[in-house]
């Protein structure tokens, strides 16, 4: 099974879009601006949308795709596309984004009985079935309420999206009982933006250093994502001098990941 990325950066321009992964070719984890680049016929396929919080660079893309796919799923009977998330993350897009004001309700769109959308509350810690894939639904630590996922492949070796975070003991302490395959963690700004990221709570190579100690296992593939645009050589770099005990690499859109349990040497 592959995840392809849509997206990775922290924000948009040229060659630069929000964060978005597509899971096989019917669950999006997180929809930034990324989603834009699939096919309507793909778009049409996501009968899924992991929400990890409800700041716009991760939600931007749902109202559009809905309105996208709305005449193709109502002709082919296709039920709501499910999008899963905090119940404080849905209270957000139910409030702030599908209000009618600053886009329609895709919840009642193209009628109450009948719509495109439907919203699914989870919590911290619960395991989902979406689709064929199992998924958990793992702690974060932002400014606005928040969560990572683990894909479960049946054959172990998860793969590890932090979601936006700061320093977060909790999640360590989860994947210390966890056989982790591949981690794609945020690290949005530069050291001399150190102040930025703690006040904003997101990762800095410094931090990111101090994290990664708490990552005991040995092999795990770890993928950086969320990088400001036109930043990525400038932090890369940083955490490269960081002298890190695992190989870190820069996520680029369009990378195609595989959900397998090889791992490269630590």
């Amino acid at each position: 099974m592959n995840i392809r990325v849509l997206g990775c950066s922290g924000s948009i321009a040229a060659g630069s879009r929000t964060t978005a992964f597509l899971l096989g070719d019917d669950v999006l984890i997180d929809a930034g601006s990324g989603v834009g680049d699939l096919t309507l016929e793909e778009m049409a396929r996501i009968d899924h949308i992991l929400i990890s919080h409800s700041h716009l660079d991760h939600v931007l893309a749902i109202g559009l795709l809905a309105d996208s796919v709305l005449r193709l799923r109502r002709a082919a009977g296709r039920p709501p596309i499910k999008v899963h998330a905090l119940g404080a993350t849905i209270e957000a897009l139910k409030t702030h984004i599908f209000n009618n004001i600053i886009w329609p309700d895709f919840t009642r769109l193209p009628s109450a009985e009948q719509p495109v959308l439907a919203f699914e509350r989870f919590d911290v810690g619960d395991v989902l079935r979406v689709g064929e894939h199992r998924i958990e639904v793992l702690p974060a630590l932002h400014t606005v309420p928040a969560v990572g996922f683990a894909v479960l492949p049946e054959d172990g070796g998860a793969w590890v999206y932090t979601g936006d975070t700061g320093p977060n003991a909790a999640l360590w302490e989860r994947l210390r009982n966890m056989d982790v395959a591949t981690l794609v963690i945020e690290t949005a700004f530069s050291d001399d933006e150190y102040a930025v990221a703690e006040l904003s709570r997101h990762l800095c190579p410094a931090t990111l250093a101090r994290e990664l100690r708490h990552l005991s296992q040995e092999g795990v593939r770890v993928y950086v994502t969320h990088i400001k645009p036109g930043e990525v050589t400038a932090v890369m770099k940083e955490i490269a001098a960081a002298g890190n005990a695992y190989r870190v690499q820069a996520l680029a859109t369009g990378q195609r990941m595989t959900l397998e349990t090889a791992r490269h040497p630590g």
